[in-house]
């Protein structure tokens, strides 16, 4: 018991902070900008297909740097000659955008690599045991996974709470007159958000795409997590992003590892349930099988309870 609690524990923040990893640069890019980004996660499987390809070329750590530099330069040109573009039109614009971006990269992806997965494995120079835990060894790429994700978070809350750019990004999004007039360049201001938004994607596949099957799809499976990881965290903010992350991905995890039901329960406290009833079937169904729904159970419950989510705030 004490093993499988041990491992649910560190499996769950893994996938916590990688979720994290993901949903970061899309609260960083809501919170400053005020732009939903359906094409974000299209952005984290360019970053998993690049880091492959270049390391294949030249080895795994230069395709930690070059990749989310290449994602960057995406999200780049993705706000200078799209978004800029379709901002004056208003949000709804906007979101019609980003969906029909995320189909185009996705078939971008197709052309370039194929329908089938890619054989991405984990690189044999991060490919060995970091510690035993019970005997078990723990691999060291995912003990390397959550120290990026928390310098990535550190990085972020004191990039833009802390400095005087930070400041004036967060004014440049309620008062873009005003900045512009103390002589900031508002429109490469938001350039530079939407870069440092796709490279924090794109980190994000690099490591999570040996972490998880990197194919075509990776997008799609991904993005609806994401938006609830960051309305549950509440929109715009980066700590409520970390929080909901790691409840998610302990959640998932814990329910994962208990195989038992609500039905099991029952029996435990000596109530019963009638061979016939009809919710018999319901109190049955295994907690292990009901774990991909959790996520979008506690975004219901959000909603009804809290909505502005764990940190965020009325007017956002």
């Amino acid at each position: 018991m004490k093993e499988i609690v041990a491992f649910s524990l560190l499996n769950g923040a893994v996938y916590g902070l990688l979720l994290f990893m993901l949903s970061s640069g899309l609260t960083l890019i809501f919170s400053l900008m005020g732009v939903l980004n359906f094409a974000h996660a299209s952005v984290f499987m360019l970053g998993a297909y690049f880091s492959w390809q270049i390391s294949r070329w030249v080895g795994f750590w230069p395709a930690l740097v070059v990749a989310p530099l290449l994602c960057a330069m995406v999200g780049a040109a993705i706000e200078r000659f799209g978004l800029r573009r379709v901002h004056r039109q208003g949000h709804v614009a906007e979101i019609l955008f980003t969906f029909g971006l995320a189909y185009v990269i996705g078939e971008l992806v197709i052309m370039a690599w194929g329908r089938n997965p890619i054989e991405n494995h984990v690189p044999a120079v991060i490919d060995f045991a970091a510690f035993r835990v019970f005997g078990t060894s723990y691999p060291f790429y995912k003990v390397l996974m959550m120290g990026i994700s928390v310098a990535m978070f550190a990085f972020l809350y004191v990039a833009f709470k802390r400095t005087r750019l930070g400041l004036i990004i967060q004014a440049a999004l309620t008062h873009p007159q005003m900045v512009g007039a103390l002589g900031h360049d508002v429109p490469r201001l938001f350039v530079l958000v939407f870069a440092i938004g796709s490279a924090l994607a794109g980190l994000a596949g690099v490591i999570g795409g040996f972490a998880l099957l990197t194919e075509p799809n990776m997008a799609a499976n991904l993005g609806p997590i994401v938006f609830v990881v960051v309305v549950v965290g509440g929109l715009g903010s980066i700590p409520g992003a970390f929080v909901a992350s790691m409840l998610i991905g302990l959640l998932q995890t814990f329910a994962v590892a208990i195989d038992y039901s609500w039905l099991d329960l029952f029996r435990a406290l000596g109530w019963k349930v009638a061979p016939g009833s009809m919710l018999r079937e319901v109190w049955s169904v295994k907690l292990s099988q009901a774990a991909p729904i959790l996520p979008y159970v506690l975004l219901v419950l959000m909603l009804i309870v809290r909505p502005r989510g764990f940190m965020g705030t009325r007017e956002t």
